[in-house]
């Protein structure tokens, strides 16, 4: 029985690996078998980061929010307890927007809880 080569699909399949991995360090870049490791870990990172970003833009979020509230004599617990029985829907990425960008609208929300 004649040895299998390869041939078109495997080449496509080392091409589209090396491809991922131009620009890695010496033979992680260049070299089959350690570009193969390095970029499955590569996309294994990015996967866990994709989900790990959320996570980091959620508190910064919240500490926006916090030092924005604090400057107005309220805590971040009590402005999103406020918020919810007062029946005001808005998330804290645009909160947080507010505080930065709009600190007047921001300030007539955290008055709004107060009273």
């Amino acid at each position: 029985m004649p040895r299998a080569k390869g041939g078109f699909k495997t080449h496509r399949r080392h091409k589209r690996i090396l491809k991922a991995a131009s620009g890695y360090f010496l033979g992680r870049g260049k070299l089959w078998r350690t570009a193969v490791i390095q970029v499955r870990r590569a996309w294994a990172a990015s996967f866990k980061g994709r989900k790990q970003k959320k996570r980091d833009f959620r508190g910064l979020w919240i500490q926006r929010i916090n030092a924005g509230a604090r400057q107005l004599g309220v805590s971040y617990s009590r402005l999103i307890h406020g918020l919810k029985v007062n029946n005001i829907e808005i998330d804290r990425k645009m909160l947080s927007d507010l505080a930065v960008r709009e600190p007047a609208i921001f300030n007539k929300i955290v008055d709004s809880v107060k009273a």
